[in-house]
């Protein structure tokens, strides 16, 4: 890891493939980017995992309403991607770039448990069809669940992918990072000025969060080149102890062999001797694990998330 981030540099041969899991997330966490590729001539796509329906309470406040049903969600998510279309028309971005999913907002987690296989083929039919050599996507650390998942799916749709690797950037948008960024962008003024007006495109976002979304797009742009974690790391090993509400936990193990969870009593783990818990067998690589707990809450945010073994 560099003392100072690189500086990231792209050219006409550039094709960026940006993972946006909701509408706001290219903007916050790749607006920049977008502009530089397509400054040096390169070739850019942003894949929309969601609309961001499921996102009710700045529904409430600008429609007026407490009841929030299919319908209301439904053009609520038309909103939100048409506000997606302008951010990008601002930041340079052509209409055409754009792609998206239409996958469950907050359902991603679920989209990996329950047909993962399906997911990946839709992103590796992305893959093929754009032929990306660098791709920007969540950050497997950062607290949201979407965002978590979504930097699964990509990561073994990739696996799946028979070309030559990509750069792969990650990109950090709720939390705070375990390692140091080691990619950063040069410094301009100009760039960082029409970020700032595409985020004003989302304005069912601003309505209630304006603040805050400013805090998170005015952070310099920062990437962790993903790599394989070090080969000194004990196989298997996971990085949770886990005391409290052990019975209602559960695991979820992702690979290119498929996914599996159970409740944390009947996981396939062992004690590593130091206080600590590991599988039993390690699947293919690259493969992840979650540990959450599946009891209704207001809170959306992870506490355990996602690690990569």
């Amino acid at each position: 890891m560099p003392l100072s981030p690189e500086l990231y540099s792209p050219d006409a041969r550039t094709r960026l493939l940006v993972v946006a899991p909701h509408p706001d997330d290219e903007t916050i966490g790749t607006g920049e980017l977008l502009q530089l590729v397509r400054a040096a001539g390169g070739e850019v796509r942003v894949l929309l995992l969601t609309d961001g329906d499921d996102n009710p309470w700045p529904q409430r406040w600008l429609e007026r309403r407490l009841r929030i049903g299919d319908v209301e969600r439904a053009r609520w998510g038309r909103r939100r991607r048409g506000e997606v279309a302008e951010a990008l028309r601002r930041l340079d971005v052509p209409f055409d770039a754009l792609h998206a999913t239409g996958w469950p907002d907050m359902g991603l987690t679920t989209l990996v448990r329950g047909d993962a296989s399906m997911a990946r083929a839709r992103l590796v039919a992305e893959l093929v069809d754009f032929g990306p050599n660098v791709v920007a996507l969540p950050a497997l650390s950062d607290r949201h669940p979407d965002h978590g998942s979504a930097h699964v799916l990509m990561r073994l749709a990739l696996a799946d992918w028979d070309a030559e690797p990509p750069l792969l950037l990650s990109y950090l948008v709720h939390g705070r990072g375990e390692a140091a960024p080691d990619i950063a962008l040069p410094a301009a003024a100009e760039r960082h000025a029409a970020k700032l007006a595409a985020l004003t495109a989302h304005g069912s976002q601003m309505a209630l969060s304006a603040g805050r979304m400013r805090r998170l797009t005015d952070r310099p742009e920062r990437y962790e080149r993903v790599a394989r974690p070090p080969a000194d790391r004990e196989a298997g090993a996971l990085p949770w102890r886990p005391r409290a509400w052990r019975s209602q936990l559960r695991l979820t193990i992702a690979s290119p062999d498929g996914v599996r969870h159970w409740p944390w009593a009947d996981a396939p783990l062992r004690r590593d001797g130091q206080g600590g818990w590991r599988l039993a067998e390690v699947p293919t690589a690259p493969c992840f694990a979650r540990l959450d707990m599946p009891v209704p809450s207001p809170w959306i945010f992870d506490r355990w998330g996602w690690c990569e073994l």
